[in-house]
């Protein structure tokens, strides 16, 4: 039994370090212990100081910061002095425009203005148109115009102002009983044995109420040995 005591037995050195890591990590703490104390007395230093520190009792007021408008409306009275008499130089340095007043064109006499109004634009010429048949001569009797004198005959009044160029104005060279004017119709014809209104007017191709306007008639009646004027079936 004393031999197996002796193979089993272990070295005495080697019961040494347990103790030894123990006071390797007792001495850890311990260093982090006193670390960790100084960091909380410097806290503390700190936190005394700002505590002890007196408060600032002079009375002093806090400036208001300055506002642009302030700057602006505290400009030294002889900066704006100098700035308006700069103004002033200026203005009158410039050149001097002068007025030029253009005088108003005066309007036209109101004589001229009415004048120039009642102007009509010029009538066209008449056209001399010769519509054939027979010219004839006409004396303007009382009551009678111009158109209608055209109309008895079955003519326009261009072209019966055509056949007429002395006539200017319808109204004035007009004259009963003076003026004698120019006409063209169809034919005149004699009435002979057994003509009467309807056979005549059968033969021209007009009617018979075209036959009485041109011959002027109010009855349906005719004599032998009458001229009849025989007026265009349709206006010339």
């Amino acid at each position: 039994m004393s031999e197996n005591e002796n193979r089993n037995r272990r070295p005495e050195e080697s019961s040494k370090l347990p103790y030894l890591s123990l006071g390797v990590l007792v001495l850890m703490i311990a260093g982090l212990l006193y670390v960790g104390y100084e960091y909380i007395a410097d806290d503390a230093a700190d936190v005394d100081q700002l505590l002890n520190t007196p408060l600032d009792t002079t009375g002093r007021e806090l400036q208001p910061i300055p506002n642009e408008n302030d700057q602006l409306s505290t400009v030294p009275q002889s900066s704006k002095e100098t700035t308006s008499s700069t103004a002033e130089e200026k203005t009158n340095d410039s050149p001097k425009v002068e007025e030029t007043v253009t005088p108003t064109p005066r309007p036209a006499d109101e004589d001229e203005i009415k004048k120039t109004e009642e102007k009509t634009p010029e009538k066209p010429k008449p056209v001399a148109v010769d519509p054939g048949g027979v010219e004839i001569t006409h004396t303007v009797q009382s009551g009678e115009t111009f158109y209608g004198i055209a109309n008895r005959y079955n003519l326009k009044s261009g072209t019966l102002k055509g056949m007429n160029p002395v006539i200017k104005d319808e109204s004035t060279d007009v004259k009963s009983g003076v003026t004698r004017i120019k006409v063209r119709v169809q034919a005149v014809h004699t009435v002979g044995p057994g003509d009467i209104l309807r056979v005549v007017a059968e033969k021209y191709g007009v009617t018979v109420e075209q036959l009485m306007a041109a011959n002027k008639k109010t009855k349906n009646f005719t004599e032998r040995g009458e001229k009849l004027i025989i007026p265009f079936p349709e206006k010339k």
